[in-house]
């Protein structure tokens, strides 16, 4: 099962302070369990691990390590991101002006 939207939706909300790959896991892990189907989280943390490590190899890459070893960001540096920033923001619906009910009464 592929989480990477979500670690990196983990990633954005986490700001510029960065999350450790325990934490990340842990969101993941929560997000993706429910009630018909359970994930253990070992396979979670695995799969975190895998892809953090596989993302941050370069200086050019989405996600850095960051401060201390196992803390990982979001790079602020690479055009992606600013895309991938773009996706994840809410759109704002205007609200809807509630209509008036012309209908004939029955009473």
């Amino acid at each position: 099962m592929a989480y990477d939207n979500t670690i990196l939706q983990i990633l954005k909300e986490a700001g510029d302070e960065g999350l450790s790959v325990q934490k990340i896991a842990r969101h993941v892990y929560n997000a993706s369990n429910n009630f018909f189907e359970t994930i253990s989280f070992e396979e979670v943390y695995r799969s975190v691990q895998y892809f953090l490590l596989k993302n941050s190899r370069s200086s050019d890459s989405l996600i850095e390590n960051f401060g201390r070893r196992g803390i990982y960001r979001l790079n602020k540096n690479p055009a992606e991101l600013q895309q991938l920033f773009f996706l994840f923001e809410d759109n704002e619906e205007e609200p809807q002006v509630p209509s008036v009910d012309q209908s004939l009464s029955l009473f």
